[in-house]
């Protein structure tokens, strides 16, 4: 019987020790994928065959220029396209995943953003993410910028927006425990139900006094909370008003 030879996993260097590159090399080393790092910039990587860089975008391409022709070369970036990486062959891929600090993120599960310049390149983003047992999802480089924009709105803003439901409720004598259970509810109700269906309270039910109330409130205790709480009202009442719409057109089909 002839003996079959299979090639090697591709030897990967991570480049950049912050904490998508720390994060990264990790969990690539737990997976069992052979990987050095995570490497500081200027670090040899001529051993590998694949140099992913966890850099900031600012620094992809001067970390691109000082890797030596053939490998692949990778960036982690989200809004970034593939034009800084130059010449090389080249991938990009970006987990959709909070990467706290000193902390350990869960890619299992996750959305993995990846585009490359070859058959080749694209293969090999994929198999990375599916490594870490993510869910590969092809944005194209005019995209980037919408797509990364999204993720920062739904992760950076949710994060800003609950520290400034903290500092009210405290001005109240509430701590931010008593707020937890409600926004991690609310989150699984939006991921299961959509926007429209998971919205409750007083815009929802159309309920203006209560609005006006919420207003004053802020404007006593938390006076610069006061744009924020006016924009985010008015995106409210355009979901809330979708809602109002869709059920409308679901009555009158029913009638039909």
């Amino acid at each position: 019987m002839r003996e079959v030879k299979t090639s090697p996993p591709p030897r990967i260097a991570v480049v950049g020790a912050g904490r998508m590159g720390t994060a990264l090399t990790a969990s690539l080393r737990s997976a069992g994928v052979p990987v050095a790092g995570p490497l500081r910039r200027g670090s040899d990587t001529r051993a590998a065959d694949v140099v992913l860089l966890a850099v900031t975008d600012s620094q992809i391409a001067n970390a691109a220029k000082a890797v030596a022709p053939g490998p692949l070369v990778g960036h982690c970036s989200g809004a970034t396209s593939l034009a800084p990486l130059g010449d090389h062959e080249k991938f990009s891929l970006h987990p959709l995943i909070a990467v706290p600090r000193g902390g350990a993120p869960a890619f299992a599960g996750a959305a993995c953003a990846i585009a490359g310049s070859s058959v080749r390149a694209l293969r090999f983003a994929e198999s990375v993410a599916v490594a870490l047992g993510m869910r590969p999802v092809h944005v194209e480089d005019a995209d980037r910028v919408a797509y990364h924009a999204a993720a920062a709105m739904a992760s950076n803003f949710l994060v800003a927006l609950e520290a400034a439901a903290e500092r009210l409720a405290a001005s109240a004598g509430v701590s931010r425990d008593a707020l937890i259970p409600l926004v991690r509810a609310t989150v699984d109700n939006w991921a299961a139900l959509g926007p429209e269906q998971a919205l409750t309270g007083p815009i929802a039910r159309g309920d203006e006094v209560i609005v006006t109330a919420h207003r004053n409130a802020i404007a006593e205790r938390a006076p610069e909370l006061l744009d924020c709480f006016d924009a985010l009202a008015a995106v409210t009442r355009a979901v809330a008003a979708n809602d109002h719409a869709k059920q409308a057109a679901t009555a009158v089909e029913g009638r039909r």
